[in-house]
C-alpha cells in the first residue's frame, strides 16, 4: 500500500506531536444524552478542551466521532499509519464488546489511554470490565469530561523522557 494509505494526492507525513482523540456511539449526543449521569458539556466542549490541553503541552488534536465500530477501527488505523504520538480513546458502548478495537489497538502499537466521563466501575455490573483496558498504558474515568484533559496529560508525559533532576 503507498505511504499515503492509499489515497492520491494526499501524501502521508508523520504526526509525531499528534494525539489521536476517538469517541465512540452516543457521545455526539453529549449533553443532552442522560445529563444527570454524563453532565451537560457537549462534545464540542469536550473537543475545546482536548485542544486547549495539547496546545498547553505543545501538541496536537485529532479530534474524531463515530458510532460506527468498523469507523473507529479506521480512526485507530489512520493514527498508526500517520504515527501519532498516541492514542486517548472513549470506547462508551464498544468498551465491553468489541474485540475488533481491541486488536487494532494492539495492532497499530500507539500508546493508548482510555478514558470515561463516568466511574465504570461504579455503574452496572456488564459496564464493569473493559476489553479495551487490556491494551491501554492507563484508563482515566469518574471524572466528567475533565477526564479527557488528564490523559493527554498524562500521554504527553509518558511520551517525554523525564527531565533530569540534578544539578550542574
Amino acid at each position: 500500500m503507498p505511504a499515503n494509505g492509499g489515497r492520491p494526492g494526499r501524501p502521508r507525513r508523520p504526526m509525531a506531536d499528534t494525539i489521536y482523540v476517538i469517541n465512540g456511539p452516543n457521545l455526539n449526543l453529549l449533553g443532552t444524552r442522560e445529563p444527570e449521569t454524563y453532565g451537560r458539556a457537549t462534545l464540542a466542549d469536550v473537543e475545546k478542551l482536548c485542544r486547549e490541553t495539547a496546545k498547553k503541552l505543545g501538541m496536537k488534536i485529532e479530534f474524531r466521532q463515530s458510532n460506527k465500530e468498523g469507523e473507529m477501527v479506521d480512526f485507530i488505523q489512520e493514527a498508526g499509519s500517520r504515527k501519532a504520538a498516541g492514542i486517548v480513546i472513549n470506547p462508551a458502548g464498544y468498551t465491553t464488546t468489541s474485540v475488533a478495537i481491541l486488536d487494532a489497538i494492539l495492532g497499530v502499537g500507539l500508546p493508548t489511554i482510555e478514558i470515561h466521563i463516568t466511574n465504570i466501575h461504579a455503574r452496572e455490573r456488564f459496564r464493569q470490565r473493559s476489553r479495551i483496558s487490556k491494551a491501554a498504558r492507563g484508563v482515566i474515568c469518574g471524572f466528567g469530561i475533565e477526564g479527557y484533559a488528564l490523559a493527554i496529560s498524562g500521554l504527553a508525559s509518558m511520551l517525554r523522557p523525564p527531565k533530569s533532576t540534578k544539578k550542574k
